[in-house]
């Protein structure tokens, strides 16, 4: 029983010291550039265009389009991803698409689920450095409770 007490213990060491801020990390940085955009996109907003498909990479659950943008106005975004592409795009193909300045691409303009997701990874990124932080605070005053006790107990 005893061994199964030191496991859990160490496990919840490793998941609160290195866990919590490698999660924090990896959300925010991810998350926190794209999170404004991609509620700008969510809303409607952003500068309209076309996307144009020039290739597609695909990973064992996803395909993400690259290509290139032109707004209505004229100005151009070379090698973006379209977040939320339609499923039918192919090669060659276009897509009305939104600009509203996310770092790597632009979003359709059918709407799509990205905003849910980079959202998802703030939030978590946000509570796991709020969490780190709490058990950081508590582990100095108890290790300084601990320390002024066994001062205390010296001086005795």
């Amino acid at each position: 029983m005893e061994i199964f007490s030191k496991i859990n213990d160490w496990r919840a060491k490793v998941f609160v010291w290195i866990g919590l801020p490698v999660i924090a990390g990896i959300g925010l940085m991810l998350g926190i550039g794209d999170l404004g955009p991609a509620w700008q996109a969510k809303g409607g907003g952003g500068t309209t265009g076309t996307f144009t498909a020039v290739s597609e990479e695909c990973s064992r659950r996803s395909c993400t389009w690259h290509g290139n943008f032109v707004a209505d106005d004229g100005a151009k975004r070379a090698d973006v991803i379209l977040y939320d592409a339609p499923d039918a795009l192919s090669t060659g193909e276009t897509a009305s698409a939104r600009d509203t300045g996310a770092r790597k691409g632009v979003f359709s303009a059918t709407g799509g689920s990205t905003w849910l997701l980079v959202t998802g990874l703030t939030l978590a990124g946000v509570v796991a450095g709020v969490a780190w932080v709490i058990f950081l605070v508590w582990t100095i005053r108890r290790r300084r409770e601990q320390n002024k006790t066994f001062a205390e107990a010296v001086d005795r």
